[in-house]
């Protein structure tokens, strides 16, 4: 495997709290990778480490052969940045914003006015390219950040949520992009999201959670630990029917839920048996294929979360005290 990363025994401790737990992890160049977890998993301080705004308190972390701690500069070079709290000059055009940031990655001096060209297109903010990016909506300025993380051809992008708050028509015009940006330049992804169709795009995606990686695989292998189809019921007496489901029926209960959901194998087959045989009546069912969802359920015990307040303040004041590749 030619790995771009390289994480060993990765541990980042504040105080008496141990925020990441030893993980180690490879990703091969050219890869979309996926990081899910829910608030305080670790995700957020891993990647930190990695973009080099924060600094482990043990183990090691190697990108494109330059250690994060000992090569800042040299990684800084080597990565691109989307970060979910917008850092663009609001007082500056959305092409002054993007020139800037040519300049700043010794983009030749040949090449800005055609990948400006290209990325404002990709998210269609061309015809506001000599606007300020004051008069902007959330939406544009979101749009612009993720124009400005490509901008430079990195070698790994990092992408915090990268569609958040877009429409479906801009998350897949981007998403085409990204793929296409990786296949030209063989850049690598190292994404994390909550939406888990998102995730779909990941080669290989890690489940972290309580600073550790439980699961790492491909989104169909994940899906297969799932173990078959997912029936979700609600009936007219929950507990009675979780109790016939459990002891007669013998499946597996998939937990917080607000219905109850178990699985099952050829769960077309199963359904028409189950509703003739079922002692309680049965208000609704549904039948679905396993999702990132339900994996994540699974081998969490819990649904995944929105970022809270402590963790996005965290990243606001690490993207704050981000400056680009180190000058000297």
């Amino acid at each position: 495997m030619d790995a771009i990363i390289e994480v060993k025994d990765l541990v980042k401790k504040y105080g008496d709290l141990t925020a990441v737990k030893g993980i180690s992890f490879a990703i091969e160049r050219g890869e979309i990778f996926g990081f899910l977890g829910p608030n305080g998993a670790g995700k957020t301080t891993t990647i930190n480490i990695l973009c080099t705004l924060l600094g482990p308190t043990s183990g090691s972390a190697i990108l494109d052969g330059y250690d994060v701690v000992k090569d800042r500069e040299s990684v800084r070079e080597s990565i691109g940045l989307v970060f979910q709290d917008p850092s663009l000059d609001d007082r500056l055009t959305a092409r002054e914003n993007l020139e800037f940031h040519a300049y700043a990655y010794r983009v030749p001096k040949e090449e800005r006015d055609q990948r400006i060209h290209e990325v404002l297109e990709m998210v269609e903010l061309l015809d506001r390219e000599k606007n300020r990016v004051e008069t902007f909506s959330g939406g544009m300025k979101r749009r612009l950040e993720i124009a400005r993380g490509l901008l430079h051809y990195p070698k790994v992008l990092f992408l915090d949520e990268p569609t958040i708050g877009l429409d479906p028509q801009t998350r897949n015009s981007i998403w085409e992009y990204i793929h296409e940006l990786k296949k030209q330049h063989d850049i690598t992804i190292f994404l994390t999201t909550h939406y888990m169709d998102e995730a779909e795009n990941c080669g290989r995606i890690a489940i972290i959670d309580y600073g550790e990686i439980i699961a790492l695989d491909t989104p169909e292998e994940l899906k297969s630990q799932v173990g078959g189809d997912v029936v979700t019921i609600t009936t007219e007496d929950d507990v009675e029917a979780e109790r016939v489901l459990v002891d007669d029926f013998k499946v597996e209960m998939i937990q917080d839920r607000e219905c109850l959901c178990f699985e099952v194998e050829s769960g077309e087959s199963f359904i028409p048996r189950f509703i003739r045989d079922f002692p309680v009546s049965i208000n609704s069912i549904s039948l679905h294929r396993p999702t990132l969802d339900d994996v994540f359920l699974k081998l969490t015990g819990h649904a995944i979360r929105p970022e809270g307040a402590d963790e996005l303040a965290a990243m606001r004041a690490f993207a704050r005290g981000w400056r680009g590749p180190i000058r000297r």
